[in-house]
């Protein structure tokens, strides 16, 4: 399998300012590998740094040091040394996203499979049930066969029926090759997709038999 993500020594600190300065260490010497056709996912209690490495491999945060190789069209970027046009190129053409928060899409064949009723295709997604954006949001993701997916519990706020809508997708996603990584917090959910899981307090990826 070929690498697509390759972290180094990642280390993250928040200083909060409303605080009187206090330090809040998130990340420290992360390191972790993911390979296309995989899911490795993050693992930890709240506040272990998984949203924060996750953010962090989207370059929404900047990390204080180490390094986020991503293969982009056939050559290593470091999203962390990036510009801001590398990182947008990377965005469209390489990246996916899926948060738990609404972006508006249409595609009609992903809304199908996702179970969205057609009659709210045109309404306006303030309209939607909280269930009903995330489904909405998922397709937005996985609109584009990108060949990396980050994905922040897409199965948050969703039913039994159409959380195995979203696995199907996953697994659809890896069977072409796709690199993910994920947190969700629904174990069930979780067993389905993980190929590994990344442990954030180790920090060390452990194998999913």
């Amino acid at each position: 399998m070929t690498i697509q993500i390759r972290v180094e020594h990642l280390s993250k600190t928040f200083v909060l300012h409303q605080q009187h300065g206090t330090r809040l260490p998130v990340l420290h010497d992360a390191n972790m590998t993911v390979s296309s056709g995989e899911c490795v996912v993050l693992h930890g209690h709240s506040g272990s740094g998984k949203s924060t490495l996750l953010r962090s491999l989207y370059a929404n945060y900047l990390p204080d040091s180490g390094h986020i190789w991503v293969n982009h069209q056939g050559e290593w970027l470091d999203m962390v040394q990036a510009e801001a046009r590398q990182i947008l190129a990377v965005r469209r053409h390489t990246l996916g996203w899926v948060s738990q928060f609404l972006r508006v899409i249409r595609a009609e064949t992903l809304l199908n499979q996702l179970n969205v009723p057609q009659r709210l295709w045109q309404l306006a997604p303030s309209t939607f049930s909280g269930g009903e954006q995330q489904r909405v949001n998922i397709a937005r993701g996985f609109i584009v066969d990108y060949p990396i997916l980050l994905l922040d519990e897409p199965t948050a706020s969703l039913d039994s029926r159409n959380s195995a809508a979203v696995v199907a997708l996953i697994e659809q996603a890896k069977r072409r090759g796709a690199a993910i990584v994920g947190i969700f917090h629904d174990e069930g959910v979780r067993q389905q997709v993980a190929d590994r899981l990344y442990d954030m307090q180790a920090p060390q990826a452990l194998e999913i038999l």
